[in-house]
């Protein structure tokens, strides 16, 4: 699909962010990314998939060229609000330091780059004051810091920090 993330790893290549978290969880399982116990281990796995795959794709870089250039911003803001409306009624149930409880999960490693999204479209994140907690509790975190998007590589100019 010519899509990142892909992971070269063990003699195999894996694409898709949620596959290589899952492979990495079960091939190299410290720090654990997802919790033992199976309820909480759900609520990640739906945080993640929520964002993964209800938030992130629709405002995916083949996507926001279909829309057009000049409807881009507005797209990909409403797609953004629909998204963070519905995962910050699932945080304020879920949501202990982290987005499920106070161990960081796979869900919080989707969290970070889909708020970096929403501030690269200038969402406002005042009515997600949860999302916003957990986003900025997240980025103390020295490995959160080194691995945001703003910092890779083949960040355009613009958008590094």
């Amino acid at each position: 699909m010519k899509q990142v993330p892909t992971l070269k790893i063990d003699g195999i290549t894996i694409s898709q962010s949620l596959a290589i978290i899952e492979f990495l969880e079960e091939t190299r399982p410290t720090p654990r990314l997802l919790p033992k116990d199976p309820k909480k281990r759900a609520q990640v796995r739906m945080i993640s998939d929520t964002i993964a795959s209800g938030i992130q794709p629709l405002q995916n870089l083949s996507v926001l060229k279909q829309v057009g250039q000049e409807n881009q911003l507005a797209w990909a803001q409403k797609v953004i609000h629909t998204g963070f409306d519905a995962l910050e009624q699932i945080l304020r149930s879920t949501a202990g330091k982290y987005c499920v409880g106070d161990e960081v999960s796979m869900a919080d490693l989707c969290l970070v780059p889909q708020v970096a999204n929403a501030e690269r479209f200038k969402v406002d994140l005042t009515p997600y004051p949860t999302i916003s907690r957990i986003n900025k509790t997240l980025l103390a975190l020295e490995a959160f810091q080194v691995s945001h998007p703003c910092r890779q590589p083949d960040t355009p100019p613009e958008l590094r920090a």
